[in-house]
């Protein structure tokens, strides 16, 4: 059969909408041009709410790492101690990009599938003996789908230690979540534009509060391209200190369009109510979950097929015969799990596409028949939300 629309339901890159796709297709302008000062101008301030920030959100032409990268060198100094909390494949990037720019840098291991427990945290944190100056989690763990009780955490920082810089990795859920950097008690929040924000890769963004705005300043580790304070001074005047990706400051203004024309509150209800119907039609397909209701993902789910060769089954002919693209796990939990990707422009009605597939594909593999059982159990969950 064929399928004249494939469903791309990877964790990043997500679907892309026409009105944004549209608006990067407008006619270039000048990027050191008063046409493009507008742009941005516009740009810098529609993300504020996104990220839940009262300054402008810097905007840098570049992937969502070169920020993780950023909110280290712009943090802290060379002879710094920094905790990195690594749970999973991004985790890990952190502690590379630590451990190649810094000496001094402390690992919280946390099971992959599981969330970071705070009080272990901040028990963690005493037996150091020593002053810390940043911790670095993800807020959403892409290669685990787990969510970090981010509040929980930032503000058990601040408690034990309010001079320590809380700096989070929003890549995978910023634009679905409901994220504040004064409530939550965060100093950086950085994330990309292939995900729930639904542009194209190639654009990182970095929100801050005033307290790291001046760090930045004080900070001496080397850096060039990604010198914030480079950034700042640029969006004062509208611009930025280097070449941007024009089109895709355009696709910024036509994703917040589209977020006011939906209200950002709906936007987030919409992420959480196929959250909880695809798990729940995914365990009346006897598939296990790796991660616990409670710290489960809005935007990415992953599913424990029952072996591997039901997986690459799985995943093989979603592809071939549906035209629906997954993910699979990654590091030590590749060939173990399948993650599906529900960010973005992504409705209830698309997942229910993988989910009926899912249907035919698991009563053919096992040879029972799993048809209507997850459907229904989907539908009764969306059903609120429609």
């Amino acid at each position: 059969m064929k399928y004249y629309h494939p469903l791309l339901l990877t964790p990043g890159p997500t679907p892309v909408p026409e009105q944004i796709l549209h608006a990067t297709q407008e006619p270039m302008v000048g990027h050191r041009s008063s046409d493009f000062e507008t742009i941005a101008e516009e740009a810098f301030r529609a993300l504020k709410p996104i990220f839940g920030a009262q300054n402008d959100v810097m905007i840098l032409t570049s992937s969502g790492t070169s920020s993780l990268e950023a909110s280290m060198l712009n943090i802290a100094n060379p002879e710094d101690d920094i905790v990195i909390i690594v749970s999973g494949a991004f985790g890990n990037r952190f502690k590379q990009i630590a451990e190649t720019y810094y000496d001094n840098v402390h690992i919280f291991e946390v099971e992959w599938g599981e969330a970071v427990n705070v009080p272990d945290f901040i028990d963690f944190l005493k037996s150091l003996n020593t002053t810390v100056t940043a911790v670095y989690s993800q807020y959403c763990e892409t290669s685990t789908a787990v969510v970090h009780p981010i509040n929980e955490l930032g503000h058990a920082l601040k408690t034990y230690d309010e001079s320590i810089y809380f700096v989070v990795d929003g890549v995978s859920c910023i634009g679905a979540v409901d994220v504040d950097l004064q409530r939550d008690q965060i100093d950086v929040l950085i994330s990309g534009s292939q995900k729930a924000i639904m542009l194209p890769p190639g654009l990182a963004f970095v929100a801050y509060n005033d307290r790291a705005k001046e760090r930045f300043s004080q900070v001496t580790t080397p850096r060039f391209y990604l010198d914030l304070n480079k950034y700042l001074k640029s969006l004062a005047d509208h611009s930025t200190p280097f070449t941007p990706n024009v089109s895709l400051f355009r696709g910024v203004n036509a994703y917040a369009k589209l977020v006011e024309e939906e209200g950002f509150e709906q936007v987030i209800a919409r992420h959480y109510a196929i959250r909880d119907g695809l798990r729940e039609a995914l365990k009346a397909l006897d598939l296990d979950l790796l991660v616990k209701d409670e710290f489960a993902s809005p935007t990415v789910t992953a599913l424990i097929p029952k072996s591997k060769d039901e997986l690459n089954f799985i995943k093989k002919e979603l592809k071939d015969r549906f035209s629906i693209t997954i993910a699979g796990g990654q590091g030590h939990l590749k060939g173990e799990i399948l993650r599906i990707g529900h960010m973005g422009q992504i409705s209830p009605f698309d997942i229910l596409q993988v989910v009926s597939a899912l249907e035919i594909l698991l009563s053919e593999f096992r040879n029972e028949s799993y048809i209507g059982k997850a459907i229904t159990q989907y539908m009764e969950v969306v059903k609120a939300y429609v």
